[in-house]
């Protein structure tokens, strides 16, 4: 069931590597359980979600649906999917023994549907679940020579600075890979004034990417020393930029300008049509937290893409039917918090 899907989820331009089944496995190591909702007509799958549950107090948890509800591309089957998985979750918060105290989902459709009622939108930010809302995708479909010609001159120029000083691209995730990670992202972190996540949740974040081929970690070097990095996630028909950052000496020589280019590059040769810069502050607001690393990913040109609100539903409700499909729940082995260090989650 999981592998059917994955499948669905790569052929489905509006949802993410979110509701992928090693997403849902990696979040249970902070502290998620999950459960999944697939609406099947005869062998089809349709769509559906997988929806976390996070358990905030003894006695309360709320649900999350990150980069979903799952829809089809035609709106009037889509509303009916859309109403039959939220029966499903309203029939699942009716068994559990905490009070749920809201649904929330995330979805990354490019417009709200009509069909989409009783939701709040949240405020960016008023929570630590947040995910971004603005984002900048360089299309990868273009020919190589075309990508950088729609870049910013500045890009352009910074990149080719970076070939003139012998900046060079490589992929690591040894150990030794993910210790150069964790110091240049540590330094990036303390230098922006932000909280950095520890060593375990890149460790477990890598083996996930690695024992599925579903993502890497460049690094830029100059001179035999790393100074730029950045782990990409390979879902579907996009490759998006997840963590990364870069030492604050030798800025002069820009080499991330040119990891990034690379890795627009391998993305390409893999088959991906979008390279992801994954969140934006948005046009004119100067004062976004996330302002100065939008200037710097704007210069690669791109596609602005403006998801909806992240939305909330209080409490969970139940809709009626517009039609009757079948419903099928899925799940893994039951929820449990897993070694950080394991490296072969592939039969989970």
């Amino acid at each position: 069931r999981w592998q059917a899907w994955d499948r669905l989820l790569a052929a489905t331009p509006e949802t993410g590597f979110m509701q992928s089944s090693w997403w849902a496995e990696f979040r249970t190591t902070a502290g998620f359980e999950h459960f999944g909702v697939m609406l099947k007509n005869g062998g089809t799958i349709l769509g559906g979600a997988v929806v976390l549950k996070f358990t905030y107090a003894d006695d309360r948890c709320f649900y999350y649906v990150p980069e979903g509800p799952v829809l089809p591309g035609d709106e009037a089957v889509a509303g009916a999917v859309f109403d039959a998985t939220l029966k499903a979750i309203e029939d699942r918060r009716r068994t559990e023994p905490q009070t749920v105290s809201h649904l929330r989902i995330e979805p990354r459709w490019q417009r709200l549907p009509r069909f989409v009622s009783g939701f709040q939108p949240v405020r960016p930010f008023s929570d630590v679940y947040f995910e971004p809302r603005n984002t900048l995708c360089v299309d990868l479909r273009l020919s190589e020579e075309a990508i950088l010609a729609q870049m910013k001159q500045k890009g352009r120029y910074s990149i080719r600075v970076a070939q003139r000083h012998g900046v060079s691209v490589v992929q690591d995730a040894s150990e030794l890979g993910l210790t150069d990670f964790q110091r240049i992202y540590e330094e990036t972190a303390a230098r922006q004034g932000i909280e950095a996540k520890p060593p375990d949740y890149f460790q477990f974040l890598l083996s996930l990417l690695s024992s599925r081929h579903c993502g890497s970690l460049f690094f830029a070097e100059h001179q035999g020393t790393r100074i730029a990095a950045a782990v990409v996630v390979y879902f579907g028909r996009r490759a998006t930029y997840f963590f990364g950052g870069s030492l604050d000496s030798r800025r002069e020589i820009m080499a991330p300008y040119l990891l990034h280019f690379e890795i627009m590059r391998v993305a390409k040769a893999l088959g991906h049509e979008w390279y992801d810069l994954w969140g934006t502050a948005p046009e004119g607001e100067a004062d976004h937290p996330w302002h100065s690393i939008s200037v710097f990913k704007r210069k690669f040109g791109s596609q602005r893409a403006r998801l909806p609100s992240i939305y909330r539903r209080q409490p969970v409700a139940q809709r009626p039917l517009r039609r009757l499909y079948d419903l099928q729940s899925f799940r893994t082995s039951p929820p449990r918090m897993l070694n950080p260090r394991a490296t072969d989650c592939a039969g989970e």
